[in-house]
């Protein structure tokens, strides 16, 4: 899958659950109340011990969910994340080290950036699906907005305090493919087992589609 055909996948499923998860044991429950919530990609980010374990086992779980990896900081979680099965990478931000191995993995990338000067590097050296993180505390989508005047082939996929009350302002921008949230599967939840709860979020999540 390339990023176009990446691309393409989220106008069915354009609110990404972002994901930290503990315990490996909860992935497959997981990845199941996601998908029965109607949602098709999930992030997982690489912020414990058991997320990479956690991304395989929830592509065991549904094959045919979309499982990404986020929080790649470094060419070594880049090639941790691979070798677990990740469908797609995304980065906080982007240092050079990271370029050349990202265009090289195969897989669409996500690439981090913050800046103006950071989107235009990203779009240099190859890129145009971004994600603007954190989103809400840069600008939210009025910041996005006003990219698409100097910098319109840029496209985004925010995330960073995106909850459900914003998402349709986000969608509702031309240059705006997608969005990141964790209230779709909080910490809480997951560590409770609150698999209905899940479920129902995702539901609410999956929606947005439909406008």
């Amino acid at each position: 899958m390339n990023i176009q055909a990446f691309t393409l996948l989220l106008k069915s499923s354009p609110v990404i659950p972002v994901l930290t998860i503990d315990r490996v044991e909860d992935a497959a429950p997981l990845a199941v109340a996601l998908k029965e919530g109607g949602l098709s990609v999930v992030e997982v980010t690489l912020r414990t011990p058991a997320a990479l374990d956690a991304i395989t086992a929830m592509k065991r779980a549904v094959p045919g969910l979309t499982v990404g990896a986020g929080t790649i900081l470094k060419p070594a979680d880049l090639d941790a994340a691979m070798s677990a099965g990740s469908d797609f990478i995304v980065t906080p931000a982007t240092t050079r080290a990271l370029v050349a191995p990202l265009k090289a993995c195969g897989v669409p990338v996500i690439p981090g950036v913050a800046t103006p000067s950071e989107v235009l590097e990203r779009l240099d050296d190859g890129f145009d699906v971004l994600k603007l993180f954190p989103a809400e505390q840069y600008g939210g989508a009025a910041t996005i907005a006003a990219l698409a005047g100097p910098l319109p082939h840029a496209r985004f996929c925010p995330t960073g305090g995106i909850g459900r009350d914003k998402v349709a302002s986000y969608l509702a921008l031309k240059n705006v493919v997608g969005v990141g949230g964790s209230w779709i599967a909080t910490n809480k939840q997951i560590a409770a087992g609150d698999w209905a709860g899940i479920t129902e979020n995702a539901r609410a999540a999956a929606a947005f589609a439909l406008g």
